[in-house]
């Protein structure tokens, strides 16, 4: 079972790095959450061990359960896959494959991709949510990126990124394979 010190300090690591993941201030986090400045400060520097409705507010304001805050293992949380659970979840007219590799926790959660396109093979062609984040990076061929009705041939060894929520496709419309990995970060559920 974990001590008091041990969730003091689980607490103070969570609150630091929720803030820091999202570019918070103090003042910022104080506004949303309610808590004072001066208790956050106290929560962020282990000098406090906060009520459950203090810990809860806290949660609400960053989106996450307060099982979040208080996770005593230490370090964040590492999972290591193999190509064991890797899932093929898309599959081109051609032959090419869209693999998802794994992805993070939201809020904010990213997913890493490889894709292989065979020549002829088109992938997308609809938004994401509105502040949904999408980047590439081309290994072998050029794939050409079509962004809200815009064209662009990313070659081997270059990268794009651009705003998933407008429209957008890859389309192989070379004579050899493309490879490529894709990032897409998904913004948090609107509450």
């Amino acid at each position: 079972m974990a001590t008091h010190p041990d969730i003091t300090a689980a607490v103070a690591r969570a609150v630091q790095a929720l803030r820091t993941e999202r570019g918070w201030s103090l003042d910022h986090l104080a506004g949303r959450s309610g808590v004072s400045k001066g208790v956050l400060v106290a929560i962020e520097q282990a000098k406090s061990n906060p009520n459950l409705a203090t810990l809860a507010r806290i949660g609400d304001a960053f989106g996450v359960p307060v099982t979040r805050l208080v996770e005593t293992s230490g370090e964040p949380g590492v999972t290591i896959t193999d190509s064991a659970s890797f899932r093929t979840l898309w599959h081109g007219q051609s032959g090419g494959n869209g693999v998802i590799v794994g992805a993070t926790d939201a809020p904010w959660a990213a997913e890493l991709w490889t894709f292989r396109l065979e020549p002829g093979d088109v992938v997308g062609g609809d938004a994401h949510a509105a502040d949904t984040r999408e980047m590439v990076w081309v290994r072998e061929g050029t794939v050409t990126l079509t962004v809200a009705g815009r064209e662009y041939a990313v070659g081997p060894q270059m990268s794009a990124r651009f705003p998933g929520g407008a429209t957008h496709r890859y389309v192989n419309a070379g004579n050899v394979p493309v490879e490529m990995i894709m990032v897409v970060v998904v913004p948090p559920a609107a509450a």
